[in-house]
């Protein structure tokens, strides 16, 4: 009777341990930096942040414009973070180089840029991998389903929701979540 009573506690101590780790925050995230630094996500706590997947030649592509007006007049309170990604349709071919090189003539990019990753596939970034599994989110699973997707994470660190990338940055939708306290 002992030993069962033991195992059980194992066995739940165990699934919480589980839990636990699978449902962490962005905080729990370091990257690289288009430049090739590192970018600690744990210095954004209280923060609101928008992730989203970039490329330069898609049909989204002038979304940039929008990002960096929404990050110009909320800065205070949201951090855009900017993650190229080459997956849809060779979309972002560039060098980091190249396209720090794009992204600052063309649209005048001051929020940051993080290194050129993959969103999706069985080389999916591991930050990508919490954004889109809701077992490791604790929230909602989810796929990039093309560039220019958003997605929203609260000042704790926890995923809030997905924008799709025929919506823009400026959406009501998005504005109001950012407005909100």
């Amino acid at each position: 009777m002992k030993t069962n009573k033991l195992s059980l506690i194992f066995l739940f101590m165990a699934i919480s341990l589980t839990s636990f780790s699978q449902t962490g925050s962005i905080y729990d995230f370091k990257v690289k930096t288009l430049e090739g630094g590192d970018f600690d996500f744990s210095t954004l706590k209280g923060k609101k942040i928008m992730i989203v997947n970039t490329a330069s030649k898609c049909g989204f592509t002038p979304q940039y414009k929008d990002l960096e007006e929404v990050y110009e007049k909320y800065q205070d309170n949201l951090i855009i973070i900017g993650f190229p990604a080459n997956n849809f349709a060779s979309q972002e071919p560039g060098t980091s180089a190249e396209i720090r090189k794009f992204c600052t003539e063309n649209y005048g990019i001051k929020f940051p840029m993080m290194a050129k990753i993959s969103v999706k596939g069985d080389d999916m970034a591991p930050i990508y991998k919490w954004l889109t599994s809701k077992e490791k989110n604790g929230v909602m699973d989810s796929e990039v389903k093309w560039n220019f997707q958003k997605y929203l994470i609260d000042e704790n660190g926890k995923l809030v929701d997905v924008i799709y990338s025929k919506d823009k940055p400026t959406s009501d939708k998005v504005i109001a979540w950012i407005s909100s306290k």
